[in-house]
């Protein structure tokens, strides 16, 4: 398995993850659409302002996610940090749209009110199937 190539793969074509939060031993998680940044080795997502987790992040910057297959098992997790992102959707939104083409209905009418955040990791687990699981180095 060449494990880079099936890491950009997923992270390119899958389009969701599973965003973990846990603030005072109370875990929480959501699905948030998302698209991840190569040069940067960023995942970004975006989100009202006024949401619960963006409180938790303020909380607690520690988060996990995984990316979500609609076929089959192969996926991407990882633990990292979450941050406000100095950058605005409207700086990525190319990014979202040439990912999720109906995001770009999301930005016109509601874009104002989104906040972008980025998470930040050292190592991915990347599965394709219960016998090609690997760990992937991003630093």
């Amino acid at each position: 398995m060449n494990t880079q190539k099936e890491f950009q793969r997923i992270m390119t074509t899958q389009t969701e993850v599973a965003l973990a939060t846990s603030v005072n031993d109370v875990s929480n998680v959501r699905i948030v659409n998302f698209f991840y940044e190569e040069n940067s080795k960023t995942l970004y997502f975006a989100t009202f302002g006024d949401n619960e987790k963006v409180k938790e992040f303020e909380q607690n910057g520690n988060v996990a996610f995984t990316t979500i297959p609609h076929t089959g098992t192969e996926h991407v997790k990882a633990k990292g940090q979450v941050f406000k992102s100095n950058l605005s959707i409207f700086d990525v939104k190319e990014h979202f749209i040439s990912k999720i083409p109906g995001y770009k209905d999301t930005i016109e009418q509601a874009g104002q009110f989104l906040i972008l955040f980025e998470i930040k990791f050292n190592t991915a687990e990347v599965t394709l199937d219960f016998e090609n699981i690997d760990i992937l180095s991003l630093a």
